[in-house]
């Protein structure tokens, strides 16, 4: 069995970044700066165009490429929102079902290769110290993929693989990050949802969408993101397991920032 955890490193010049340290996304209403760990974690964003989506993938996929010891996977059906990443993405997948299948069913495989290396070394969960790279996968508008594109047979594999992959991966080191602009029960199946420990809802039409992306209720105790005002974009509820929302702004990044970024982590 070829050992996943001690697998050379590629030959890479990186930056002093890992994807064990925090991701900065922006601040709290009272400038605090938000910056969650992803290591070991989901997370799903959610809200109507132009609400600030966008903002929190591309400090997601920033992070993730100047990581030394991360893989960073790609999908977007229109192929334009991550597609400045493209260069230094180990994987992107664009308007492709077929395609999209067979990545998740590939990282499916690599999940279970690693959790059988683990289980001979009696180990639960990767750690920071081991060879292995996490691999963080990033979709832009998972309803394309899960709702839309493809026969009702591709869209249905693709739900049951990203569940599986959200479900188990994380000890294994597989982070998902998930965004749509349609926040809708056969988008976002609670089941689904209540399985991503970082929720983060940007403004949404109804109150009923606030609460398909944070969980039943928060929209009566105050935090519905349907009440965020249109005019701010970036601003949105971000909820952590067990805790309350908290509302944030996410920091923006244009795209001759991405553009100079995405350069300087694909440059060996």
């Amino acid at each position: 069995m070829r050992d996943l955890l001690r697998r050379p490193r590629p030959a890479r010049v990186v930056l002093p970044v890992s994807i064990w340290d925090p991701v900065h996304l922006g601040i709290y209403e009272n400038a605090a700066p938000v910056r969650p760990y992803l290591i070991y974690k989901n997370l799903l964003t959610a809200g109507e165009p132009g609400s600030g989506k966008s903002g929190a993938l591309n400090n997601i996929c920033a992070h993730a490429a100047l990581a030394g010891d991360c893989r960073l996977w790609l999908m977007d059906g229109k192929e334009v929102e991550l597609g400045l990443w493209r260069a230094c993405a180990e994987r992107f997948v664009g308007p492709d079902p077929a395609e999209a299948l067979d990545t998740l069913a590939e990282l499916q495989a690599e999940m279970q290769r690693r959790y059988a290396t683990l289980r001979a070394a009696r180990r639960r969960h990767i750690v920071r110290d081991d060879t292995v790279h996490a691999v963080v996968l990033v979709i832009d508008e998972l309803a394309y993929y899960s709702a839309t594109a493809g026969d009702k047979k591709q869209r249905e594999q693709f739900a049951l693989l990203l569940r599986d992959l959200v479900a188990r991966g994380r000890a294994a080191g597989v982070i998902v990050v998930a965004a749509t602009q349609r926040p809708s029960h056969d988008i976002i199946p609670t089941s689904l949802r209540d399985l991503f420990g970082y929720r983060l809802a940007f403004r949404c039409t109804t109150e009923t969408s606030s609460d398909i992306v944070l969980g039943h209720g928060w929209h009566a105790r105050g935090y519905d993101a349907s009440q965020l005002d249109p005019a701010a974009p970036g601003v949105g509820w971000l909820l952590a397991e067990d805790g309350t929302p908290a509302r944030m702004r996410c920091s923006w990044l244009t795209d001759d920032d991405i553009d100079l970024i995405a350069r300087k982590a694909a440059t060996p």
